[in-house]
């Protein structure tokens, strides 16, 4: 059998780092990626208030001064809902037996759903403090997130994590590590490429859902709408996360001999990995919340 693949880049999860003497420094992509993805998103989301006309009643929902308390808020959501997320849903053994680890975020572990969960209680108290209205913030928040995830998965793909499942496609990647480049017993070739679900991913939840939003929002006047970018932001993430998991290898700690494909969840004939039960529930949200706008 013939078959090509792609041989990983020579890249590193680290930019540059300082070491003078007991003192280190790194900067890493993924840092970098969250770093890109909020300054990206408090420019659009201010500037989305400097125009009253994209708003219902041709009012901004908040003034330009206030986007800066409120990326606040959303950092920090991000990051203790992220990394909460990731205890819970995907190594809540590990870290009750080491609870001391639960706050080292320097080492990786972040997870989407508990990031979103986390972003949502801080913007309604943000909201609730500032007496603004929670669905046009809300709009505004889902249409600059696919920016902030689409660069988080590329980070993905340079620290050579998250790869998806064993492929003989043109376009699979030979990522480096014994771990990556296992693949089953009757694997008929000496290597084994996988798919770069990152890119898949930062393709989908990235590039197209922000495509998509920007046109409703600026070709449409979706904003004028409360709930309408909201819910196709939620709906389509969902959608997309929950498509790419047919292709990405699941956590190493839902994998056994019994189940190889890593479900977690059963529905009728089939099986759910975690990314599929954690994203399904965000479809139905945000297509319940779609027909609501609808009737509305």
């Amino acid at each position: 059998m013939t078959s090509f693949a792609i041989l990983f880049p020579d890249l590193r999860p680290e930019i540059f780092s300082i070491e003078i003497g007991t003192f280190q420094f790194a900067l890493r992509w993924y840092a970098l990626a969250y770093i890109a993805g909020f300054i990206a998103g408090w420019w659009i989301v201010q500037r989305l208030m400097q125009r009253p006309a994209l708003w219902p009643h041709d009012t901004a929902p908040m003034e330009p001064a206030r986007v800066e308390g409120l990326l606040t808020y959303v950092i920090i959501g991000v990051i203790l809902g992220g990394r909460l997320g990731f205890v819970l849903f995907y190594q809540p053994g590990y870290y009750l037996s080491n609870p001391s680890e639960i706050l080292r975020v320097w080492e990786g572990g972040m997870s989407f759903h508990g990031g979103f969960a986390g972003v949502i209680i801080a913007g309604l108290i943000f909201c609730s403090r500032h007496g603004v209205p929670p669905l046009q913030v809300a709009d505004a928040m889902a249409l600059v997130a696919p920016i902030g995830i689409g660069l988080g998965r590329v980070a993905n793909f340079i620290n050579a994590e998250l790869w998806g499942r064993p492929t003989l496609q043109p376009w699979g990647v030979i990522f480096p590590g014994q771990q990556a480049q296992t693949c089953p017993w009757d694997w008929p070739l000496p290597y084994c490429a996988r798919h770069p679900t990152q890119l898949y991913e930062a393709a989908l939840e990235g590039l197209v859902l922000f495509a998509v939003l920007a046109f409703l929002v600026w070709r449409t006047g979706a904003l004028k709408r409360p709930g309408l970018v909201t819910g196709v932001f939620v709906a389509g993430y969902g959608a997309a996360r929950f498509a790419v998991e047919f292709f990405r290898q699941p956590d190493a700690q839902f994998i056994t001999s019994a189940n190889p494909m890593g479900h977690v969840l059963s529905l009728g004939p089939l099986g759910l990995t975690m990314g599929q039960a954690l994203s399904l529930p965000m479809v139905l949200a945000g297509l319940a919340v779609l027909v609501w706008r609808r009737r509305a």
